[in-house]
C-alpha cells in the first residue's frame, strides 16, 4: 500500500474570502461593492438603508488588516475584519479586547460561509461628537449616486479616500483618538 505524501492545505485566496464576505451581507440584505475603487482601497463596501459598513480581508497578518479597518473607519459606521483562519480571527479578538479597536469586528470565512469571533460596532452612538460625519455623509450621497445609476458602476472613486487625511480639520489622521463613547 503506497502512502501519499501529506499535503498542506492551502490558504485561500484573498477575493475568495471576500466573495464569502460578499454573500453572507446580500444574505442579510446589504447591496455590495467589491473593491468599488478599482484600486483595492476598499475591500468590500457594503450598505443597508442608511447604514455604511466596510470590511478589510487578509489571509494572513492579522495585524495588517486591523490596521487598514482603523483607517477606513472615517468612512463607515462599522467596520470588520476577514480572516481566512478562526484561529488567527480568535486570537485577534482576544487581543484588542477592551482597547479602543474593539468596535472592529472580527469575523472568519471558513466551510463557505462566514463566522463572527467579535460583532462589528458602531464607532459612536448617538448624540456624542462624530469627527468624521462629514466625511460619512458624503461617502452616503456617492452610494447613493451609484444606487441610483447617477454614477455608473465602473467610475473610479479617485478623491473619496484623499480626503480622510485632513478628516480632522487640520491635525494628522493618526492623532485622532478611538476612545469615542462606548455604548
Amino acid at each position: 500500500m503506497s502512502e501519499e505524501p501529506h499535503r498542506a492545505r492551502s490558504r485561500p485566496r484573498e477575493t475568495e474570502i471576500v466573495d464569502v464576505a460578499r454573500r453572507h451581507l446580500e444574505q442579510q440584505g446589504y447591496r455590495v461593492w467589491v473593491d468599488p475603487d478599482g484600486r483595492n482601497y476598499f475591500d468590500l463596501v457594503a450598505r443597508r438603508g442608511r447604514e455604511v459598513g466596510l470590511v478589510e480581508a487578509k489571509v494572513a497578518g492579522a495585524r495588517a488588516v486591523l490596521v487598514q479597518a482603523l483607517r477606513r473607519r472615517a468612512w463607515g459606521d462599522w467596520v470588520a475584519v476577514l480572516l481566512a483562519s478562526e484561529r488567527s480571527a480568535r486570537a485577534l479578538a482576544r487581543r484588542t479586547e477592551g482597547t479602543r479597536a474593539e468596535p472592529v469586528g472580527v469575523w472568519w470565512a471558513g466551510n463557505g460561509g462566514v463566522s463572527v469571533a467579535r460583532p462589528a460596532r458602531p464607532w459612536t452612538v448617538a448624540g456624542a461628537d462624530d469627527p468624521y460625519a462629514d466625511l460619512r455623509a458624503r461617502f452616503a450621497r456617492i452610494l447613493d449616486d451609484l444606487e441610483s445609476g447617477v454614477l455608473p458602476d465602473s467610475a473610479a472613486w479617485d478623491g473619496v479616500v484623499g480626503q480622510v487625511r485632513r478628516a480632522s480639520g487640520g491635525r494628522g489622521f493618526r492623532e485622532w483618538r478611538l476612545d469615542e463613547p462606548r455604548s
